[in-house]
């Protein structure tokens, strides 16, 4: 028996990263999976892992930054497996254009406010209705150690990733007499596609530029600071799952310690 049978997960930006593994473990432990991803060669890639594995999904082209485009998605997902239990905002990142509030250029905060946060917020905007429908159900948002520590100088990312963890509070408050859990993830660095291209192989202490140099002499003092997408894939299925029904309103930081020593 799986932790998340007989439950319907819509997961943004499940293409690729950690999102495309929570697509599968969540599809493994059971659950319906709505695959929401702006690539659509990744998001149906993603689809068919999930099948290919014994579990069902589907694919439906999501920009989580056009509300119309969250609102389609979250209907299809809905009128396809005839509820939606679980609501993974997963979709999101930074751009290494990032800087501190005084240097960044304005176009950063544009992009990454509207992917990060506006995005999360379409999703729920969305989103609760059918959670409620569904008589309760889970809300699981992703931050980022960046915003649990004070020296990330992507300023753009940490204002973005702050206010999921305060918009999820404000969620989980609200909603709770209807029946809805809503939590957030605090990841360290994780070894997706994205990270490593930007700071290549952390495993390897003589390559990378001046930040990848930085992020290996972490490692040293924070040996478990750096995962791999499953790792936060389980929390998030844990999460979702009725394991879970006493945990809302939470930040889980799966920072390896960062921002505890």
């Amino acid at each position: 028996m799986g932790r998340l049978d007989g439950k319907v997960a819509f997961i943004s930006g499940a293409g690729s990263g950690i999102a495309r593994a929570a697509a599968r473990l969540f599809a493994e432990q059971g659950a319906k999976v709505a695959i929401a991803e702006i690539n659509a060669e990744l998001g149906r890639a993603s689809e068919r892992a999930v099948r290919e594995n014994g579990g069902d999904a589907f694919f439906v082209e999501t920009d989580v930054t056009k509300e119309e485009s969250v609102k389609s998605a979250i209907q299809q997902a809905a009128s396809r497996f005839g509820k939606l239990n679980v609501l993974y905002n997963c979709a999101g990142g930074s751009i290494a254009q990032d800087k501190r509030v005084t240097d960044v250029e304005m176009f950063v905060w544009q992009h990454t406010i509207s992917l990060d946060l506006l995005g999360m917020f379409h999703c729920c905007r969305h989103g609760i209705p059918e959670l409620i429908k569904a008589g309760g159900g889970a809300i699981v948002n992703m931050s980022s150690v960046a915003a649990l520590r004070g020296s990330f100088p992507g300023h753009v990312y940490v204002a973005a990733k702050g206010g999921i963890i305060a918009l999820t509070k404000g969620i989980a408050g609200e909603y709770a007499k209807d029946g809805i859990r809503a939590n957030a993830i605090a990841p360290g660095l994780v070894k997706t596609d994205r990270v490593t291209q930007r700071f290549g192989d952390l495993a390897d202490a003589t390559t990378g530029t001046a930040r990848a140099q930085a992020l290996k002499a972490q490692l040293k003092r924070y040996p478990f600071s750096v995962g791999e997408p499953e790792d936060i894939a389980r929390i998030a299925m844990f999460l979702a799952s009725d394991e879970a029904r006493m945990i809302t309103g939470v930040t889980v930081p799966a920072d390896g310690g960062l921002s505890s020593y």
